[in-house]
């Protein structure tokens, strides 16, 4: 093969790399399934935890910006799309965070903050600069009941609007309105810095 040839195989072969696309990687930690994906440099990183609360099913996402752009996150960038057509949108955190702490019962949130808490903390992928951590110190700074301590803490858990900059990340949960049932299995879609992220997604835990 001549040059012109060698260099329209490399151009072809570049542009195949543009447009194919981006790879999900799956893994396992926790006992959770983790699914994940990084298109032009932003990761998007989720597995669907075990416990519901209130009307919600719940997810725990971790986003990274590996751009060299700041891009905007929040969970309405997430849909899920259950496989009998039925597209349902992630909660704005404001709405998730009132239920939270006005009629989530102390079971709820025990089993929401410790199914969250194992997650993260048992995911060595996970490395958040101004995610639920940073929020849970935050929220138990500005509580002095001991009553609302615990709802503070599980509120500092739901993923909210975020200005990420190159190199930022952060973590929460996204909270899809289902009236108390499972989502069941379909696709997870994420419009968000300027990219679509498309997911399978198991059957969410009972």
């Amino acid at each position: 093969m001549g040059f012109r040839g060698r260099r329209a195989a490399l151009a072809l072969i570049a542009m195949v790399a543009l447009t194919a696309p981006a790879q999900v990687i799956d893994f396992e930690s926790g006992g959770l399934h983790y699914r994940t994906q990084t298109r032009n440099g932003f990761t998007i990183m989720f597995a669907s935890l075990p416990s519901h609360v209130r009307a919600y099913a719940v997810m725990q996402v971790a986003v990274s910006n590996g751009s060299s752009a700041a891009w905007t996150v929040k969970p309405e960038d997430f849909t899920f799309y259950r496989n009998d057509g039925v597209a349902i949108t992630a909660a704005p955190a404001s709405e998730v965070v009132d239920s939270l702490m006005t009629k989530a019962s102390r079971s709820d949130v025990i089993h929401l903050v410790t199914a969250y808490e194992t997650a993260i903390y048992g995911n060595s992928r996970l490395k958040s600069t101004n995610g639920y951590e940073a929020r849970r110190q935050n929220a138990l700074a500005e509580v002095s009941s001991a009553k609302l301590k615990a709802a503070a803490a599980a509120s500092a858990i739901a993923l909210v609007s975020t200005r990420l900059f190159s190199g930022d990340s952060t973590d929460g949960a996204v909270f899809f309105p289902s009236n108390g049932k499972p989502l069941g299995a379909g696709k997870l879609i994420v419009h968000t810095a300027g990219e679509t992220f498309e997911f399978d997604a198991d059957a969410m835990p009972k």
